[in-house]
């Protein structure tokens, strides 16, 4: 383990792969687990049950794997389990789980998560996420894949964010986004179709009309959700993404941003 500088206190019954390093400073607790190719730069704590995914690199003073911020944990084992080839920038703060949320918050692989960024207990990230400067998840939340929450925005607790939605700057979502969609304010409403994130996918011209007759019809007619719902599985049926939304919506227990 040639790539632990002297200076770092790494507890010697935490699994840690040959090639990891860990920079001056950093701490590694006693249930850790980093997998192959992990980076640790200096000051970087991890701690708690939790596990790192290979080719992740946490910087410096980000506090990973800590004990929730609730009142009702007690001191249970909890875990975090971190996926591949993500980046953790300075000052970002992720929490273990909740015993009576199933203990566990997980993110997935090839995440952003900038400067000063919170991941609550019991939250539950996807995968190719961007998170910018001080972007804020609550508990219990839930953020699909592709998505991206820009700077200062805020999720509240157990709201969910659907795939490839864009939050934007100093957004306060205080219900569901649905996916493919973008939301602004504070409340967050909604604004249209994130277009451009959707190009970036790779998404064909197909694909984002289908997606933009979907929004149209559930945001931008006069009908019930119910009633919405249904003409987007009549008029798209062989929509993948039409239907995505659909479904989504259809769970939302905290309700769901609406167009402004």
């Amino acid at each position: 383990m040639s790539g632990i500088h002297p200076t770092a206190v790494v507890d010697p019954k935490a699994e840690v792969a040959s090639d990891v390093e860990i920079g001056p400073f950093a701490v590694v607790g006693p249930q850790v687990r980093l997998e192959s190719g992990v980076v640790l730069r200096p000051h970087a704590l991890v701690t708690g049950h939790t596990e790192v995914g290979p080719e992740t690199t946490i910087y410096s003073f980000a506090s990973v794997g800590e004990i929730p911020q609730d009142q009702k944990y007690k001191g249970e084992s909890t875990r975090l389990v971190i996926g591949g080839r993500n980046t953790i920038r300075e000052h970002v703060t992720i929490n273990t789980g909740t015993e009576v949320a199933g203990g566990l918050t997980t993110i997935g692989d090839d995440n952003l998560m900038m400067v000063g960024v919170h991941i609550a207990h019991d939250c539950h990230v996807g995968s190719h996420v961007i998170m910018t400067n001080e972007v804020l998840l609550a508990g219990h939340v839930r953020i699909e894949d592709h998505v991206n929450l820009a700077g200062r925005s805020a999720v509240n607790q157990f709201a969910r964010v659907g795939e490839s939605s864009m939050v934007m700057g100093m957004c306060g979502l205080v219900a569901d986004c649905a996916p493919f969609l973008r939301v602004h304010g504070y409340p967050a409403r909604v604004i249209g179709v994130n277009r451009i994130g959707l190009e970036r996918r790779g998404f064909s011209e197909e694909k984002i009309e289908a997606i933009e007759q979907a929004y149209r019809i559930i945001f931008r007619s006069n009908l019930t959700p119910v009633e919405a719902f249904a003409s987007v599985r009549e008029q798209l049926p062989d929509s993948r993404e039409a239907e995505h939304m659909v479904a989504f919506l259809e769970k939302s227990e905290r309700g769901f941003a609406r167009f402004r």
